[in-house]
C-alpha cells in the first residue's frame, strides 16, 4: 500500500476557494498519473482532474475547467487542487488516487483505473 493523505477540505461559501493537498509516501515521478476525484452523497465517484507524474500533462472534467487547477510538487511528493469559484454542487468528499501504468487520457477519467486511494477530505460549499 502507498499511503496517500488528503488535506485542505472544509466549509466555504459559494464563490470561495479551497486548496486541497495530497501527500504521497513516494515521489510523484514514480506514478504515471495522480488524480483527484469527488463523490457526493448518493452519487458515483467522478474524476475532477489529473496530472501525469513525468511531464505534468493535466486533464480536467468539464465542470472543473476554468475554476480548478491541479499541480504537483515533485520535491514534496505532493499534488494540489486549487479550487476557485466554488459552487454548492462541488460539495463532496474529495479523494486523490495514483496510477502506476501508462494509459489513455480517456481511461484516466475512470476511478477503477487507479491503484491506490487516500481516505478523502470533505468539501462543503454552503452559505
Amino acid at each position: 500500500q502507498v499511503p496517500l493523505v488528503e488535506s485542505g477540505g472544509g466549509l466555504v461559501e459559494p464563490g470561495g476557494s479551497l486548496r486541497l493537498s495530497c501527500e504521497a509516501s513516494k515521489s510523484t515521478l514514480d506514478y504515471y498519473a495522480i488524480g483527484w476525484f469527488h463523490q457526493a452523497p448518493g452519487k458515483e465517484r467522478e474524476g475532477v482532474a489529473c496530472i501525469t507524474g513525468r511531464d505534468g500533462t493535466t486533464y480536467y472534467a468539464e465542470s472543473a475547467k476554468g475554476r480548478f487547477t491541479i499541480s504537483r510538487d515533485n520535491a514534496e511528493n505532493a499534488v494540489y487542487l486549487q479550487m476557485n469559484s466554488l459552487k454548492t454542487e462541488d460539495t463532496a468528499i474529495y479523494y486523490c488516487a495514483v496510477r502506476r501504468a501508462p494509459t489513455t487520457a480517456t481511461m484516466l477519467r475512470l476511478p477503477d483505473q487507479y491503484d491506490y486511494w487516500g481516505q478523502g477530505t470533505q468539501v462543503t460549499v454552503s452559505s
